[in-house]
């Protein structure tokens, strides 16, 4: 594992593939959300089954549960930029022919339900792929940067530069949202096959090796580490609460503060901002404080601002709210990313980061139930004020990981180093 920060990390430089990954990844993101925003209203015009249309969007979780700790194994085997620039080249060939049968007129709701399942099991793959090749494209000590400036570039193109374009592009015709995402697809796919990174160097594999036993490994890295641990447990308790909040937060909208559909578009703009301006502040919070104290600022401040949501009615209340939750949203993400990278055995990043993906995804699903129960026995603002209590735990469980005495391992060499100041 990798010594975790040090008091002056440095910004990424563009060049030296920094710039293209980047320029793929904000491209990607712009239409994922072209087609994520499209998808729903297409399963609309097919069926008036709330369940069904629900279906759709469920399917995109249930591939993390399947194939994540799988995706994270192969990660490790394989060239990463091979990885990624193969699963892109495949997926923008599965939206193009979704496209195609689309403009044709033969779309389906299973059709639309085998493209959302699809394309989240490649996905599992691209995304620990993803993770494990950027330390390889910037110094260690710029981590955090590269991080934040990807999250922030695709929170940019996702929460405000996306929007706009779909109602256009559906104007032009129900094809065209996928037909953009196809190509957004192939020009990721270009930018990531022109790196040149070399093919990670790793020791040959013991005889008998298998995917379950490096699976295994890589479970055991997480849970025998405690930063590691106790930050996997805080993100799972957050992805309860934000599955409860935003699962029920247009009923809390229209009907708990009677601001309709405008006062909607207000809070997740004023998330969007916030999440920008997060991704600003993230590496500096990170140097003043260290890591594991910013997940904890982070975390302490979203509490706050979901009480404020779930106690004050009115609407200037949740947007002052949601501000302040995207921005130490994005906060607690770049931290969160930076210091599984960071910690994690150079040749195993893959399998951390589907072993933490696969535990922490997990608490959306079920958030999203607990906010409906929440809602319909304790009022519609139930599910922020339950989301406030899950932050608090999240809170707790960080921190036995900001002791002094949390062990560091040298990522080149494999040996325990002093202890960070946390």
């Amino acid at each position: 594992m990798a010594a975790v920060e040090g008091a002056g990390e440095g910004a990424p430089a563009w060049r030296g593939g920094f710039g293209r990954l980047w320029t793929a990844a904000v491209v990607s993101r712009f239409g994922d959300a072209l087609r994520t925003a499209a998808l729903p209203l297409l399963a609309v015009r097919l069926t008036d089954d709330p369940l069904v249309v629900a279906s759709v969007t469920a399917c995109g979780y249930v591939p993390w549960r399947l194939f994540g700790l799988f995706g994270g194994a192969v990660a490790d085997r394989v060239d990463q930029r091979r990885a990624m620039w193969s699963v892109d080249a495949v997926r923008g060939l599965l939206v193009a022919g979704f496209a195609l049968a689309v403009g044709l007129g033969h779309a389906s709701i299973p059709l639309l339900i085998a493209l959302a399942f699809s394309l989240t099991a490649l996905q599992t793959l691209f995304d620990n792929a993803a993770t494990a090749l950027l330390p390889s494209l910037v110094r260690s000590e710029a981590l955090g940067g590269a991080n934040a400036r990807l999250m922030t570039g695709q929170q940019l193109a996702s929460g405000l530069l996306a929007g706009p374009f779909v109602p256009l592009l559906l104007a032009a015709g129900a094809f065209m949202p996928f037909a953009a995402d196809a190509g957004t697809y192939a020009l990721a796919a270009v930018l990531v096959a022109s790196l040149r990174t070399r093919p990670p160097e790793r020791a040959p594999r013991p005889a008998g090796s298998t995917l379950r036993s490096e699976i295994a490994a890589g479970l055991r890295v997480l849970w025998r580490d405690r930063a590691l641990r106790a930050v996997c447990v805080a993100t799972t308790l957050c992805n309860v609460g934000m599955g409860a909040l935003i699962a029920t937060l247009a009923l809390h909208v229209t009907r708990w503060l009677h601001a309709g559909g405008t006062g909607y578009v207000a809070a997740m703009t004023a998330y969007s901002a916030g999440s920008l301006a997060g991704g600003f502040v993230a590496q500096r919070i990170a140097r003043r404080t260290g890591r594991v104290r910013a997940l904890l600022l982070g975390g302490a401040v979203q509490t706050g601002s979901l009480l404020l949501i779930g106690s004050v009615r009115h609407l200037s209340a949740l947007i002052a709210g949601m501000l302040l939750l995207g921005a130490m949203n994005m906060v607690w993400n770049v931290n969160q990313v930076t210091l599984m990278q960071q910690r994690s055995p150079a040749a195993m990043v893959g399998r951390v980061s589907s072993a933490f993906r696969t535990a922490s995804t997990s608490g959306a699903p079920l958030g999203a139930l607990l906010g409906g129960v929440s809602a319909r026995v304790y009022g519609l603002n139930g599910p922020a004020l339950l989301a406030a209590v899950l932050f608090t735990l999240a809170v707790t469980a960080l921190i036995p990981a900001r002791r002094p005495d949390v062990p560091v391992v040298a990522r080149e060499h494999s040996v325990a180093s002093a202890p960070p100041a946390w």
